[in-house]
């Protein structure tokens, strides 16, 4: 989608508001400055140069843009190049890919994106890895050759490159051909200030070795060469003598041969050499001027490596043969025409070189097969230019951006209409402007510049600069998108800035004035027929390739195609191509004139956008529908906004989104349903959609986080479950082992003594050892009779608390004393609960379960013993109020006592009467005869008491609890002893469960809404009757203080 959350600006520009030149740039600067460097205009990708690497590229991307489509993601280079890919591999579509921008707006760059994202995405093998390597290695051959450092860029391409990548049908690919354009040759002779010649210049020099560059005849110091700027020989972003020998080893695998790599560097140094011979003033006998070598040292050393003679280089540089039908004139050259000539074939011997090498690297990759294949082009060309001094190259680039201009509109607007028409929504027609008047003015095969052009150059006679312009000027003179001096005058218009040698033409992109002189000799790019000649004769193979007319039998005196007719053709091919194909658009924007990271000038982007005519583009997306999409992916991210389509929907999925549109109320006049897509007319509409999902989506993440939060309560509770019945299964079944093993011991063991009784009967039997035994028994009894009547005679008193007993007269009957002891002592306890009443044995039982509780815990335990527990403290029996809140089925009242509640708000006690029956514990107002509180046993979980000489306890109920307390009760009773001992007696009755009662100062207090936590501390006197001081502390604290 064009909208994403969290996205930063508007990612696709079709659907900026307000849309204007300057909202359009501040969206871009939005994006740049929180580095998002690209940014949609319908399926064309906006590129600013970031001049820094940012962490977006790589394979994990490339898998990423690989599984989704062109929306879901934020914008990206890869993503167009997917379309295309995907576009060509499945639909069968011929795609082209152009790149236009400024120099230093990161086209290179952009290319070399677009090649490594296909090489990685297409096919695998050990023939397609190499095609792939072939075509990657191309790049860093030809930036050496064609790129170079200007003040604008450090690696500026200044050569324009259209590369046709083919494939076979699963979209592998089998090769290429790679087309070139316009090189700057006389960047070869000529530098700017603060610029650089080719960089295979200096890498030649800085990364050879000593015994290369004495072959080469050459020295490393850069400053020995007329040719390169000695100012500036290095770049700091580039290491020459690295990239030289990166360079060699991308000529090894495209396929050059070492001889072929050896040759190029012959012929670029052969260029170098050229810069620097001198030429020196020469006269002949009859005073006419003429030239000469002024040292004939480096003509010796070309001629020496290229197999030339260099008498006959030397002449050809010097002079000129003029050649007719009938006869040949030899003419001498002035200093000022040598040079020319040395440095126009410097010029044509580079120029040559570059096109020989973009065709050996087409041989390489150039497809052998005659299978039917698939072709991706890549443009990488100048963008529009308007310089200080526009010159005939300028105004070539500029006529190629016109021509690009015209197949981006037409292209753009034949596709909209395509896809209307596919769809059934009617078209209507949309206003722009038609540049095809620019184009003709500079392209008419008769009445255009570059005709007008290329006839000043065949006219016999004078020719110049001048006459050229005033043949423009008078057939010009009336057309609305030609100006000049001479048209402005007779329409008495003043303009300074036009030069009487100039002319200005009314692009797309503003209007650019061109400087006419040297338009005649650029566009000639004549090379002495001397010199061709001369460079076909050397024996060097490559130099002689280069020069085909050189050879006399092939010689011819036509004349050859100038340089804007050559152009016009090239110009012509490619557009014939792009019209072929199925094309997708990025456009470079370059935020800085400095190469600096992070900063954007948006006087600098506004003159870019104007010449790349973004806002242009955007205009013809929006005419009509701004946004188009597939029903199905938009009624995926929609139809949560209606209860008809979600969560499920099973019908159609136009009848889904028409369902969508209904329940978000949208005016019917801002959408249209096609035959696959749903069209949008306006951008507001969407950014609804987009908001009404935003606020649709947190209401679901609401409801999603309460389901999963009851889930989460529930599984928690059902493995307690299973845990509590796995450790109760493992307990009993332990039990029962412990128990077994037992038993089994204890069967041994009899097991045992009957087998000693078996032994021991049959050895009395068979032998006569029966006299001793009698009389030892006899022995034995006597003693035991005077053992028991002696104990006759001394038996204790009956009382129960008379634990003294006397002893054994012999140690053997020692265990039969004790035993005779504790059969005594049990007697007498026998005997003394008989006489005791029903009511002494309950009181006894209790007193034993407060032993129990509270012995050696409890401080007040002590003086609880010897009273006997009441039960009723408030005279229950005379109350027939209080009597009336137990139930029928509670039974009788076991304890009925006033306490005190105290306050977990504020610490305060209030009285209150508490009635503890066989189910309930009742607690009512001391003042009124209404139950206040009703606790089930079965609902009190444990009390809390502290070991203190006090009476307060903390009552915990469970959460279950139907009680209308609001949590657990805290409590203060003078009979606490009495009253917790009843109370557990009463649970473990109701329940048949033991009371859980904690001995602890420290405790806490659960309520509904939190917990209060308890802490009670002996205060300074602690003897007599204690008094509690509740203090409240906090919202969660309360401390009590026992005086």
């Amino acid at each position: 989608m064009p909208v994403l959350e969290g996205s930063v600006g508007v990612e696709d520009l079709v659907l900026l508001e307000p849309l204007d030149e300057d909202s359009l740039i501040k969206n871009l600067q939005l994006r740049f400055e929180n580095k998002e460097i690209y940014t949609y205009i319908g399926n064309v990708v906006i590129s600013v140069n970031p001049y820094q690497q940012l962490p977006i590229y790589g394979p994990e991307f490339i898998a990423k843009y690989q599984d989704y489509t062109f929306y879901e993601l934020k914008p990206h280079i890869y993503a167009l190049a997917n379309v295309a890919y995907q576009s060509l591999k499945d639909r069968d579509r011929d795609q082209c890919i152009l790149i236009t921008g400024e120099s230093g707006a990161g086209k290179t760059e952009a290319s070399k994106l677009v090649m490594s994202y296909v090489a990685a995405v297409c096919g695998k093998g050990e023939q397609v890895n190499s095609v792939k390597e072939q075509l990657l290695q191309s790049n860093p051959v030809l930036e050496a050759f064609g790129n170079a450092k200007t003040i604008r860029n450090d690696n500026s391409s200044r050569f324009g490159k259209y590369m046709d990548i083919e494939f076979d049908f699963k979209g592998s690919p089998l090769g290429g051909v790679i087309t070139n354009y316009l090189l700057e040759k006389s960047r070869v002779v000529k530098q700017l200030k603060g610029e650089r010649n080719f960089h295979i210049f200096y890498q030649l020099l800085a990364g050879a070795d000593a015994q290369l560059l004495r072959a080469l005849k050459l020295e490393q110091d850069a400053s020995h060469y007329t040719y390169l700027n000695r100012e500036v020989s290095r770049v700091h972003s580039m290491d020459d003598a690295s990239n030289f020998r990166d360079v060699q080893s991308a000529m090894s695998v495209i396929g050059f041969s070492e001889d072929e790599i050896r040759q190029v560097l012959e012929v670029t140094a052969l260029v170098l050499k050229l810069g620097n011979v001198e030429l020196a003033d020469e006269y002949q006998a009859n005073g006419t001027p003429a030239s000469g070598i002024r040292d004939g040292k480096g003509i010796r050393e070309i001629g020496e490596m290229m197999g030339l003679s260099s008498v006959e280089l030397e002449r050809a540089l010097c002079s000129r043969t003029m050649e007719t039908a009938k006869e040949k004139v030899v003419t001498t050259l002035n200093v000022m025409q040598a040079q020319y000539a040395r440095d126009a074939l410097a010029k044509n011997v580079y120029s040559r070189l570059f096109d020989w090498i973009v065709g050996r690297i087409n041989e390489s990759i150039k497809v052998d097969t005659g299978e039917k294949r698939k072709v991706m082009g890549v443009l990488d060309i100048y963008g529009f230019e308007i310089l200080e001094d526009n010159s005939f190259e300028q105004f070539v680039i500029n006529y190629c951006n016109e021509k690009l201009q015209q197949v981006f509109i037409e292209l753009t607007l034949k596709e909209e209409q395509e896809e209307y028409r596919r769809e059934g929504i009617p078209w209507t027609e949309v206003e722009y402007f038609d540049n095809s008047i620019i184009c003709n003015l500079i392209e008419h095969s008769q009445r255009g510049i570059l005709a007008m052009l290329d006839e000043e150059c065949l006219r016999p006679g004078v020719v110049s600069d001048s006459t050229f312009l005033a043949k423009l000027n008078h057939l010009f003179s009336k057309h609305n998108h030609y100006e000049s001096k001479v048209t402005q005058n007779a329409q008495r218009q003043y303009d300074h800035t036009m030069g009487l040698g100039c002319f200005r033409i009314c692009h797309y992109a503003g209007k650019v004035t061109y400087n006419v002189n040297g338009f005649i000799d650029k566009n000639n790019d004549l090379l002495f027929r001397d010199l061709s000649q001369t460079m076909w004769k050397a024996k060097h193979p490559l130099l002689r390739s280069l020069f085909p007319e050189g050879n006399p039998k092939e010689a011819s005196l036509k004349r050859p195609p100038t340089a804007g007719t050559q152009f016009k053709n090239s110009v012509a091919i490619l557009m014939k191509n792009l019209y072929s194909k199925n094309p997708n658009y990025i456009r470079c924007i370059k935020p800085n004139n400095q190469q600096q990271k992070g900063r954007f000038s948006s006087e600098l982007a506004v003159v870019q956008a104007r010449y790349l005519g973004l806002l242009e583009n955007v205009r013809v997306r929006r005419a009509g529908y701004a946004h188009r999409q597939v029903y199905k992916p938009f009624l995926e991210r929609y139809r949560l906004l209606s209860r008809s389509t979600w969560p499920h929907w099973n019908g159609g999925d136009r009848e889904g989104v028409e369902k969508v549109l209904e329940s978000v109320a949208v005016s019917s006049e801002e959408f249209a349903y096609g035959k696959t897509k749903i069209f949008i007319r306006s951008p507001k509409t969407l950014f609804h959609l987009e908001e009404q999902r935003r606020l649709r989506l947190h209401q679901l993440a609401t409801l999603i986080q309460k389901v999963y939060r009851g889930w989460r309560c529930r599984t928690y509770y059902q493995q307690m479950r299973k845990s509590q019945i796995l450790i109760s299964a493992w307990f009993r079944g332990n039990k029962q082992r412990r128990h077994y093993e037992k038993m089994k011991a204890s069967a041994m063991l009899i097991q045992a003594f009957v087998r000693g009784w078996k032994a021991r009967k049959n050895y009395r039997k068979y032998f006569r050892s029966g006299a001793a035994l009698t009389l030892s028994n006899f022995i034995y009894a006597s003693i035991a009779q005077k053992f028991f009547l002696d104990l006759k005679k001394n038996l204790p008193s009956t009382k129960v608390l008379d634990s003294t007993w006397p002893a054994a007269p012999y140690k053997c009957f020692t265990s039969a004393n004790q035993e005779l002891k504790r059969l005594f002592y049990q007697w007498k306890c026998k005997k003394f609960r008989d006489q005791l009443s029903p009511k002494q044995v309950q009181m006894l039982r209790e007193k034993l379960c407060a032993s129990e509780l509270l012995k050696g815990k409890k401080a007040c335990y002590p003086q609880s013993v010897p009273i006997p527990f009441r039960g009723d403290y408030i005279g229950l029996q005379g109350n027939p109020k209080l009597q009336k809140l137990k139930g029928k089925e509670d039974g009788p009242v076991l304890v009925a006592d006033t306490v005190k509640k105290v306050n977990r708000g504020n610490g305060k006690t209030s009285a209150r009467i508490l009635l503890l029956t066989k189910r309930h514990v009742i607690l009512t107002d001391a003042k009124k005869s209404q139950a206040q509180i009703v606790i089930g046993l079965e609902n009190v979980t444990g009390v809390s008491v502290t070991s203190l000489q006090d009476g307060l306890f903390g009552l915990h109920l469970s959460e279950m609890s139907s009680a209308d307390s609001k949590g657990d009760i805290l409590l203060i009773s003078d009979h606490v002893v009495e009253l917790l001992t009843k109370m557990y007696q009463a649970v473990l009755d109701a329940t048949e469960k033991q009371l859980s009662v904690a001995v602890t100062e420290k405790f806490s207090v659960k309520f509904k809404e939190s917990s209060v936590a308890v802490q009670v501390v002996q205060g300074p006197s602690g003897s007599g009757n204690s008094k509690l001081v509740c203090k409240k502390k906090g919202s969660h604290s309360m401390e009590v203080t026992v005086r």
